[in-house]
C-alpha cells in the first residue's frame, strides 16, 4: 500500500481521532504537523487538485484570522486565498489524509472510510 499522509493539528479533536483510526489499523502514517511545516503552495494546490476542490473549499472559519482577512469576500481570486493560507496555515481545514484510494478532509472523521482500506 502507498504511504498514508495526515496532515495533522494534535490540539484538533477530529484531527486526534483520525490519527488513531488509522493507527488502530496498523499502520503508521506519515504525520505532517501542518501549523509546523505548511504545505507549499504546489503541495496545497496538489492536494486540492486530488479532492476536487478550489482554495476556498479548503478554508477554517472558527478559531482563525478567516473573519479578520476577509476571505468572505466572492471577489477573491484562488491565488489570492492560496496567499492566504500561505500565510496562514491555521485557515486549513483538517485533517487532510492522502492514501492511495484517495485525499479527502476527514472531517468528520467517518469521512476517513471513503479512502482508508477497512
Amino acid at each position: 500500500m502507498t504511504e498514508t499522509t495526515i496532515y495533522h493539528n494534535p490540539k484538533c479533536g477530529t484531527s486526534r481521532t483520525v490519527l488513531a483510526r488509522i493507527r488502530e489499523a496498523g499502520v503508521e502514517p506519515k504525520i505532517i504537523e501542518y501549523l509546523v511545516t505548511p504545505p507549499s503552495r504546489a503541495e496545497m494546490q496538489g492536494l486540492l487538485a486530488a479532492m476536487n476542490m478550489k482554495p476556498r473549499d479548503i478554508l477554517r472559519r472558527k478559531g482563525t484570522p478567516y473573519d479578520d482577512l476577509n476571505l468572505d469576500n466572492a471577489a477573491l481570486t484562488d491565488d489570492q486565498i492560496l496567499d492566504a493560507l500561505g500565510a496562514h496555515p491555521i485557515l486549513m481545514e483538517r485533517p487532510v489524509v492522502v492514501t492511495a484510494k484517495g485525499t479527502r478532509v476527514c472531517r468528520p472523521a467517518d469521512v476517513l472510510q471513503d479512502i482508508f482500506p477497512a
